[in-house]
């Protein structure tokens, strides 16, 4: 028994451990409890006192529910779920009640079978359109709250006369409660999902750019030790090949939030996506890159040697672009600096391209000549097969990085970046609606730092 208690206790400093952890961690969390906690206490009200109860009933236990079950972490969850959860009820509650009036006045014979027919056919048909990608990405919650509200209603309605008054006091009731739950959400501390959204694809920005110097650095120069930092930042690539169901949910939820900090109404959140892919393309060539360095067949140090200074270059050039674009993306300006660097960058791989050729003819020629004296096949271009890989997979990630230019440069078009002079004047003048409140500067610090603890 003493075994037991013993461990039991341990386990449960380690749980707390962990809890103060991730609230240490990420504060929005913590405080996302308290909101849900105030929002639950204020619509309990409605229960609880006698001139709220009397005006809304039994019915206002729906009230209570709706907060439990729509109130999520983000604002744009939170609205997401709202919107759709009045709609769905609405427009379930609005064709239930005309079915049960069709069938009431078909007469006692028919009621049952009409009632019957309608339930399975919209069921049916609302639960195909789940499967519609426009429908899942956006209403699959109403869809979902539709199909649950219909069946209820047209199911109880056969039993209950006062079926319309039954409907309007638990639509009323979900409405409340909704309102509650956006309210809450908007006022107290929220939570960006655009924000979180925006965050993301600068940091894969950024562990891109640490991940592809690294890794042509270890390949060229045989770095053979590395401190722990050095390790995480190569590998940071990894989440940035994991990153596409996180992109696109902080995307469906950006939608629904209105104007805050930088991101004006309408800000084109579908625009991230389209650089993630494209990171994500450039991820996956540098897991190949990372599997070459890795090999059990490795070239000779000579050829590496001669590769190693332009091969650094376009690292080093590549790393450059990335970064230059992570922070065009997070100051929201247009980069004066940007088209030389992807100039330097396309100059860097073409110069890796032309040694690599003309290494390759001499190693041809020569290897010809030595077997035609010793009369034997010995083909020399064999040794840089090797490096050759390695090459055209940097000259792949070079190209994949100028698609991510020309995204992030609709992006910059399409959210109407300003020129960097233009945003250096607006320094001078007074914080303007393009400027990132504190609270948001605090909340981006902490996902800022939540990604690295990633």
């Amino acid at each position: 028994m003493w075994t037991f208690i013993t461990s039991l206790y341990f386990k449960l400093c380690k749980f707390m451990k962990k809890s103060w952890e991730i609230g240490v961690n990420d504060p929005r969390k913590f405080i996302h409890c308290l909101k849900v906690g105030i929002t639950l206490t204020v619509v309990s009200l409605f229960y609880y006192l006698n001139p709220l109860y009397g005006g809304v009933g039994g019915n206002a236990m729906w009230a209570v529910m709706t907060v439990v079950v729509v109130f999520e972490y983000t604002a744009g969850s939170t609205i997401y779920k709202g919107i759709n959860r009045i709609c769905g009820t609405t427009l379930a509650g609005l064709l239930a009640f005309g079915v049960h009036w069709v069938a009431s006045k078909a007469g006692e014979k028919f009621e049952l079978v009409i009632v019957g027919v309608f339930l399975f056919l919209l069921a049916s048909a609302a639960t195909f359109s789940r499967f519609i990608p426009i429908i899942k990405a956006r209403s699959d919650y109403g869809v979902m709250i539709f199909i649950l509200t219909f069946s209820l209603v047209s199911i109880s309605g056969y039993r209950i006369d006062e079926l319309f008054d039954v409907a309007k006091a638990r639509i009323l009731t979900i409405i409340i409660g909704t309102i509650l739950c956006i309210i809450v959400s908007l006022i107290i501390r929220p939570v960006w999902a655009g924000l979180d959204l925006y965050v993301l694809v600068i940091g894969n920005l950024n562990k891109l750019a640490d991940s592809f110097q690294g890794f042509v650095a270890q390949y060229f120069e045989e770095q053979t030790t590395s401190d722990e930092e050095s390790n995480k930042k190569m590998i940071g690539y990894k989440s940035v090949l994991n990153s596409k169901a996180t992109e696109e949910t902080m995307a469906n939820f950006a939608r629904w939030e209105p104007p805050h900090g930088k991101f004006n109404f309408r800000h084109p959140w579908k625009q991230y996506l389209k650089i993630g892919a494209t990171m994500r393309r450039c991820a996956s060539c540098i897991e190949a890159l990372n599997g070459c360095i890795n090999s059990e067949n490795k070239t000779s140090y000579d050829i590496k040697k001669i590769m190693s200074e332009p091969s650094m270059k376009v690292g080093a050039n590549t790393a450059s672009v990335l970064r230059e674009l992570a922070i065009t993306i997070k100051t929201m300006t247009k980069s004066n600096k940007l088209d030389i660097l992807v100039i330097e960058m396309s100059n860097a791989a073409q110069e890796l391209q032309n040694l690599l050729q003309n290494y390759a003819t001499t190693l041809n020629k020569n290897g010809r000549e030595l077997s035609y004296e010793e009369g034997k096949v010995e083909i020399s271009i064999m040794k840089i097969i090797e490096v050759v890989t390695v090459v055209s997979l940097l000259d792949e990630i070079v190209v994949c990085v100028k698609d991510i230019v020309k995204c992030v440069g609709e992006l910059s078009d399409s959210a109407k970046f300003k020129p960097a002079m233009l945003a250096k004047c607006d320094k001078s003048k007074p914080a303007d609606n393009n400027k990132i409140s504190p609270e948001e500067q605090n909340d981006e610090e902490t996902i800022i730092k939540t990604l690295q603890i990633v």
